[in-house]
């Protein structure tokens, strides 16, 4: 029988449950987690040190869990103390959210050069907007470069693994770097609202800690967290009517981000909804106004770009990895939703 694994997060309360412990409690449940939670402040109020660290104390004594996750703390003593806590897990995921989605600086001075210090070379990972990175380091990050230079200056601060995200150095494109044990893997996304949504940075860094507690390395538990939060999050749509069309939009979506390397065709997807084809395009046509079969382009152009972006594969293997029979059929695919061919697009860049 499998274990549920213990997943601990020491972060700040949001009272809409869009970020901070409601959404980290939800998302390692999503994921399969056992959620433990320390609260640090709720809204802009910092709880005593005494009041965190008890709570702190009392779980990871009683639970051990597998992987911690520190968030929001805005309290330098607080930050002090937390170390000698934590400093014993090996899964230690750092993702002090300096500045909100909105820009608003939501922790101090004292108490970012206080992270630096105490939390920073305890991490396994680091996880940072880019404009967290330039606040801590007092740089400027405008390139792949400067992310480069930023996460080696982390790194070299102590954190096993760098991960910066949301540089929009590049028009009309967000970028991610992981860097760490002799590996530098910068990440784009073209789906620039849908990752700058409320919470969603907050989330990943649940879901990141969470399969890391199950057992991922670092790169794994990534990409396993990206591709749930990519379905689930970003791409999820707000139910505001409580009808069944959200719903059943959501799992359609969810299920495009688990099984696109494998089926294209939209009969799949409302076979497995139980749905008809049309039913489901109606659904679509009522959520997004697009098509199913447009939907799940959509998302195998963001994947074909991501590789032809970000990494060196072949034509042939990017095609392989998106599951097309021949890199003809890609390449045909390819050019009717971009209007040009893989290789010139990549060329381009």
């Amino acid at each position: 029988m499998r274990t549920i694994p213990y997943i601990f997060s020491i972060n700040g309360s949001d009272s809409t449950g869009q970020s901070g412990i409601g959404a980290d409690i939800q998302t390692v449940a999503a994921l399969g987690g056992h959620a433990l939670t320390a609260i640090t402040c709720v809204e802009d109020y910092a709880l005593p040190s005494e009041v965190v660290l008890k709570q702190v104390e009392e779980v990871i004594s009683t639970f051990h869990p597998k992987a911690i996750k520190v968030g929001l703390v805005t309290d330098s003593k607080t930050v002090r103390l937390l170390r000698d806590e934590v400093i014993a897990c090996r899964r230690l995921v750092v993702a002090p959210g300096i500045f909100d989605s909105d820009g608003r600086q939501m922790v101090n001075d004292d108490v970012i050069g206080t992270i630096a210090r105490y939390l920073v070379p305890e991490a396994l990972l680091l996880m940072l907007r880019c404009r967290d990175a330039e606040k801590l380091l007092a740089i400027d990050i405008k390139t792949d470069d400067d992310m480069i230079e930023a996460a080696k200056r982390l790194h070299k601060m102590g954190a096993e693994w760098v991960l910066l995200r949301g540089a929009r150095h590049i028009k009309g494109r967000l970028t991610a770097l992981l860097y760490g044990q002799n590996k530098t893997q910068f990440f784009s996304s073209y789906n620039t609202e849908g990752w700058q949504k409320h919470g969603v940075a907050g989330a990943l860094s649940a879901a990141i800690t969470t399969r890391l507690g199950m057992g991922d390395d670092v790169p794994t538990a990534i990409r396993n967290a990206h591709d749930f939060i990519h379905s689930q999050v970003v791409y999820a749509k707000p139910d505001e009517t409580g009808g069944r069309a959200i719903d059943i939009y959501n799992s359609f979506v969810s299920l495009v981000a688990q099984h696109y390397p494998e089926a294209h065709d939209v009969k799949f997807y409302a076979n497995r909804l139980c749905i008809t084809t049309r039913y489901l395009s109606q659904i679509t046509d009522r959520v997004v106004g697009k098509s199913p079969k447009q939907i799940i382009a959509d998302y195998i152009m963001s994947e074909a770009k991501t590789y032809l972006d970000t990494t060196r594969l072949t034509i042939q293997e990017i095609a392989d990895h998106l599951g097309f029979s021949s890199q003809a059929l890609f390449c045909k695919f390819f050019k009717s939703q971009e209007k040009t061919s893989p290789s010139e697009y990549r060329n381009n860049k």
